[in-house]
């Protein structure tokens, strides 16, 4: 980060002078709430602000699932709150993302989701199984579909796997690039003159008698008429005894394997496992964080043995049995999860506005959170 000393005056005017409203995190939320946010304030000064050169957390790091729940997800997570409001939330968000960008640019495919259970799991298949008619009644106003989830055992010798005893599809699933998806966002949130400078990590957020003023780490300070924060995993960073708590999530991906065809999207053990089939014929797989909530309880960059070594069970077990491929990628992404499904949208100081803790449905929920945060920001 270019030092706050050496700054040009052009560079203190076009970039860090003040602005009505600053954003921090050029993250799906963060994108897109400066979108609607110059939408519904053309005249406003908006600007972005990024620690990193790309979004820090899991908005290019995701497994571009565009869904809302497998049936399994959807029986725990009733017990925590109004589902139906759930889904319809995640639902809702995946329809303004998608009329916000276009198809084409997010890439994204109606291909339908997988749920697998192996044989062994008998018990949790017949549960679930025993659901379907509830949460198609229950997910019909929603989704506009009478029969959003199905039985597909009967698929299950078509795709290869070894071991599943039960799949259950949603056919109101798909899939995206989450890459495509950030690029998307940031060539329109630029083509909206709305700046998004990377490497400007914010140090602190303070209010003032005119709204806030946000600290950098280069020295510099932008006064702002109000600021979201848009951190989502990292929101404690700044805003300490936030209700957020982070959990990273591990990712590989194989080398092309044009002898598998997995048309879908795929989940297992309650969500905690899910993968796909990429355009170029790889494998990516995903998950395992529920091995040991307390490690993968952070921010960190990093993976771990034993979720490595129990994805790459998965695959040559479960999933291409055999030998094990080749992992040509492996990285991790950080989600903001917390006591509540919704996610978090306030006022949590004068001046400055939370928008965070998306519960590992950041795809979903992150346009119906963006819009609800430029509606608040521009109604301050």
């Amino acid at each position: 980060m270019q030092n706050a000393a050496n700054l040009s005056y052009w560079e203190h005017q076009a970039f860090f002078g003040p602005a009505d409203a600053v954003i921090v995190g050029a993250g799906l939320v963060g994108l897109t709430a400066a979108l609607y946010l110059r939408q519904r304030r053309p005249a406003w000064r908006v600007v972005v602000l990024e620690r990193g050169a790309l979004p820090s957390g899991a908005s290019t790091k995701n497994a571009g699932f565009a869904c809302f729940g497998s049936i399994s997800e959807l029986l725990e997570q009733e017990k925590r709150g109004d589902l139906q409001a759930t889904v319809a939330a995640r639902w809702e968000g995946l329809a303004r993302l998608r009329a916000l960008l276009g198809d084409g640019a997010l890439a994204y495919e109606p291909v339908g989701g997988y749920e697998l259970f192996r044989r062994n799991e008998g018990a949790l298949a017949a549960e679930c199984r025993a659901k379907i008619d509830y949460f198609n009644r229950l997910l019909a106003p929603v989704v506009g579909h009478a029969r959003t989830f199905r039985d597909a055992s009967d698929e299950a010798g078509r795709f290869g796997f070894r071991g599943v005893g039960a799949l259950l599809k949603n056919e109101c699933e798909g899939s995206l690039d989450p890459g495509r998806l950030v690029r998307a966002l940031l060539a329109r949130a630029w083509a909206a003159d709305v700046p998004v400078l990377t490497g400007c990590a914010v140090t602190a957020l303070e209010t003032t008698a005119g709204g806030a003023r946000v600290r950098l780490a280069n020295g510099a300070a932008i006064e702002a008429g109000r600021v979201l924060a848009a951190t989502n995993a990292f929101a404690a960073e700044l805003l300490p005894g936030l209700a957020v708590v982070p959990g990273r999530g591990q990712v590989l991906v194989t080398e092309p394997r044009p002898d598998v065809a997995l048309r879908g999207t795929f989940h297992y053990d309650r969500g905690y496992a899910y993968f796909r089939q990429l355009p170029d014929h790889r494998l990516l797989l995903g998950g395992g964080r529920n091995l040991d909530f307390a490690a993968e309880e952070t921010t960190a960059p990093g993976l771990t043995g034993r979720v490595q070594t129990y994805l790459e069970g998965l695959l040559r077990e479960v999933i291409v049995p055999g030998p094990l491929p080749r992992i040509d990628y492996r990285w991790s992404g950080v989600m903001g999860f917390g006591p509540a499904l919704a996610p978090l949208i306030d006022w949590v100081r004068p001046g400055v506005l939370a928008a965070v803790r998306c519960n590992g449905m950041g795809v979903a929920l992150s346009a119906g959170t963006g819009w609800q945060a430029a509606e608040q920001l521009s109604g301050a």
